[in-house]
C-alpha cells in the first residue's frame, strides 16, 4: 500500500495505491492526517479508485481515520470506491457511516 497525497480546492486528497490492508502503512496514513490537521486542513478525502482488494484491517485504517477527523471537528470522506470495497462496507455496516462519492471532485464539492 503506498500513499499520494495532493490538496484540491479546500481538501486534502490521500490516493492510495494497492491493497489496503494493515501494517506499518497504517501509521504514515495516521501520520498524513495529524499533519493535515496541524496545517488547519480538516477536510480529507480518500481515494480508493487503484484499490481492489481490503481486509478488516483496512478498514479499522479507514475508521481510525474517519475518528481522527471526527474529533478534530473535521470530515473524512471516501471517492472512487471499487465493488469490492463498497461491498466489504456495505457487510460491515460501514456504507452508512462514510459518505462515499464516485469522483474526488464530487467529493471536494460536497465539503
Amino acid at each position: 500500500m503506498k500513499f499520494d497525497v495532493n490538496e484540491v480546492y479546500n481538501a486534502k486528497v490521500i490516493s492510495v495505491k494497492g491493497k489496503l490492508m494493515g501494517g506499518p502503512e497504517a501509521e504514515e496514513f495516521q501520520s498524513i492526517l495529524q499533519d493535515s490537521l496541524s496545517g488547519n486542513i480538516k477536510n480529507v478525502i480518500v481515494d480508493l479508485s487503484d484499490i481492489k482488494y481490503v481486509n478488516s484491517s483496512g478498514i479499522g485504517i479507514l475508521v481510525r481515520g474517519y475518528t481522527t477527523m471526527k474529533n478534530a471537528e473535521g470530515d473524512l470522506k471516501l471517492a472512487g470506491i471499487s465493488d469490492e470495497v463498497s461491498g466489504v462496507l456495505s457487510i460491515t455496516k460501514l456504507d452508512g457511516i462514510f459518505e462515499q462519492y464516485s469522483s474526488i471532485d464530487e467529493a471536494a464539492k460536497s465539503f
